[in-house]
């Protein structure tokens, strides 16, 4: 499962390329159309990288750059701003408000790729490993593989995305809807206690034969993976 991208653009050709390239490239593609619904976006799940226009209706690119290094779920996401503004002036403005990266219209979508990921390996490193490993599991994205203390674990494709997506973020606490937006993504109609099924799977597997679960429920709130070793 490929790293979730918040797409802010609000005309709609633009939206659609990069949506359509951003997928192409593995990335999973949320698109809000004005400043406001990207904050709620945002807030609702997450992103681990944001393309934000500059000029958006009811909130401008930068007001929504600003309010996002507010938040403690998205201080440290990454931020590359998109816009027509080339002076000096407002690239400084822009980066000093939080961006990572500028990247002025029109643009190479080649380029714009490639910039995108030197900022998620700069900023998010793990995020664009084969790798991750948490406590003592090891994901292998490239080869479909988990491994606990050196075990194999075998998951079903669901509890692997399930498990890939709650080790990006070790410790925060997901909802059930948040972590079906991020799984089976916004376009499917899953109950809300699909989840629940699917977590006691991976539970399953990953607690056969271990003392520890690293599976936390959280009462009315949802599932977190913690892990101190």
């Amino acid at each position: 499962m490929g790293p979730h991208v918040l797409v802010v653009e609000d005309e709609g050709d633009v939206a659609t390329l990069l949506k359509y390239n951003l997928e192409k490239e593995g990335y999973r593609v949320t698109v809000a159309v004005d400043g406001d619904e990207a904050l709620l976006a945002a807030e609702e799940t997450p992103p681990d990288l944001v393309v934000l226009d500059w000029m958006l209706p009811k909130a401008p690119g930068i007001e929504v750059c600003r309010r996002l290094r507010q938040r403690s779920e998205t201080r440290n996401t990454p931020i590359v701003m998109l816009t027509a503004r080339s002076d000096e002036s407002d690239r400084i403005r822009g980066l000093d408000t939080g961006a990572d990266d500028y990247v002025c219209k029109p643009f190479s979508v080649t380029e714009l790729m490639a910039r995108l990921r030197a900022v998620m390996r700069r900023i998010r490193p793990g995020l664009t490993e084969d790798k991750v490993v948490v406590g003592d599991i090891t994901i292998d994205r490239a080869a479909h593989r988990v491994k606990r203390a050196g075990g194999d674990i075998h998951l079903g494709p669901t509890e692997f995305k399930l498990l890939d997506y709650l080790a990006q973020y070790p410790g925060r606490v997901f909802s059930r809807e948040q972590l079906l937006d991020a799984v089976w993504g916004s376009d499917v109609y899953v109950e809300a206690r699909t989840v629940d099924v699917h977590i006691g799977r991976l539970r399953k597997a990953l607690n056969a034969g271990q003392e520890n679960d690293p599976i936390r429920t959280v009462r009315s709130a949802g599932y977190a993976l913690d892990f101190d070793g």
